[in-house]
């Protein structure tokens, strides 16, 4: 409990960061989709598996790659910061090891989504 006291503020920041951009976009494209029409509206707008996931893997990869350049550039801070400790050095090899490893899934995910999409398609 003393820490939603602490940081209520913080908290408020983050949930409005997240819930803007949702209630933002939530708008439909669809006239018979609009707010209060009592329909239900997909919010994708897709009607494959193969669109559903390219647009998720899109949205995955938009989020993603600034993520793995941050997480590069903290790499970069934690070699700086460890000023010849060879355990720091470790720790910040390790760091920038598991980064480069997620990032590689990361876009491996979409080159393999895109090869069995391509591969299906031409079935």
């Amino acid at each position: 409990m003393n820490f939603l006291k602490k940081s209520w503020s913080k908290l408020a920041l983050l949930s409005y960061v997240f819930l803007i951009p949702v209630i933002s976009f939530a708008i439909g494209q669809n006239p018979d989709c609009s707010p209060g029409s009592g329909r239900i509206c997909n919010p994708i707008s897709t009607n494959t598996i193969n669109d559903f996931i390219q647009t998720f893997l899109t949205g995955v990869l938009k989020v993603g790659i600034p993520v793995v350049a941050l997480a590069i550039i903290y790499c970069g801070f934690l070699f700086v910061a460890a000023r010849g400790n060879s355990e720091k050095l470790g720790k910040a090899k390790d760091a920038l090891l598991y980064t480069l490893i997620g990032a590689a899934v990361l876009l491996g995910s979409w080159a393999i989504a895109t090869l069995i999409s391509n591969t299906v398609l031409s079935l």
